[in-house]
C-alpha cells in the first residue's frame, strides 16, 4: 500500500515542482515583488516532497531493501532539504525574491530525477517491485 502511494504521489511532486519553477521564473522575468502565490507554491512543493520522503521511509521499512536504494534515499533527502532550505531562507529575507526559490526548485527537480535514476527507473514508468 505504501509503495503505491509513494509511486503515485511522485506525479503531484513533479507537478508542484514544475508549477513552482514556472511561477518563480515568470516572477523573476517580470521583476514582480514576491507575493503570497510564491509562498504557497514553495510551501506546496516542499510539503509534497516531505510527504514523499515520509512515504519512502514507510516503504523502506515494509518492503525489501536493495543497495541501489542508498543513492535514491540520499538524492530524495537532498531534494526535500534543498526545497525547504531555499524557501525558508527566502521567506526570512527583508525583501524576498524569486531567484533563490527558483534555484532551489530546479535543484530539487534535478535531485529527484537523479534519485529516480539511481533505482534504474524512468520518471514516468510504473513498475511494481
Amino acid at each position: 500500500m505504501f509503495f503505491y502511494a509513494h509511486s503515485g504521489l511522485r506525479y503531484l511532486v513533479l507537478l508542484a515542482g514544475v508549477l513552482a519553477i514556472a511561477y518563480f521564473a515568470f516572477g523573476l522575468a517580470t521583476k514582480r515583488p514576491f507575493d503570497k502565490g510564491g509562498r504557497i507554491l514553495g510551501a506546496a512543493f516542499a510539503g509534497t516532497l516531505h510527504l514523499q520522503v515520509l512515504l519512502g521511509i514507510l516503504v523502506l521499512v515494509t518492503r525489501f531493501y536493495y543497495p541501489a536504494l542508498i543513492g535514491h534515499i540520499v538524492m530524495m533527502v537532498l531534494a526535500a532539504g534543498t526545497a525547504q532550505a531555499t524557501s525558508s531562507i527566502n521567506r526570512r529575507k527583508p525583501q524576498p525574491g524569486y531567484a533563490l526559490p527558483l534555484v532551489g526548485a530546479v535543484l530539487a527537480i534535478l535531485f529527484i530525477v537523479g534519485g529516480i535514476m539511481a533505482i534504474s527507473r524512468g520518471v514516468f514508468t510504473t513498475t511494481a517491485m
